[in-house]
């Protein structure tokens, strides 16, 4: 992934929404939930871009 590109979070394997009004998204890798995308809170908190990304795998369609 480059470097400029953001981590959307919602592409991200590990990702889920919470049924939590106060910590509405998480990170199952990560294990934690916040009211931001967890790849915005590692980067506030660290300094450094989110390393375990996971692009989801693409679901394939049977149909004719």
């Amino acid at each position: 992934m480059n470097d400029n590109n953001p981590i959307r979070c919602h592409n991200c394997k590990h990702f889920f929404i919470t049924w939590e009004t106060e910590h509405p998204y998480g990170c199952h890798v990560m294990n934690f939930k916040g009211k931001q995308i967890p790849s915005t809170i590692v980067l506030k908190t660290s300094g450094q871009r989110c390393r375990l990304f996971k692009a989801k795998e693409k679901k394939v369609s049977n149909q004719s």
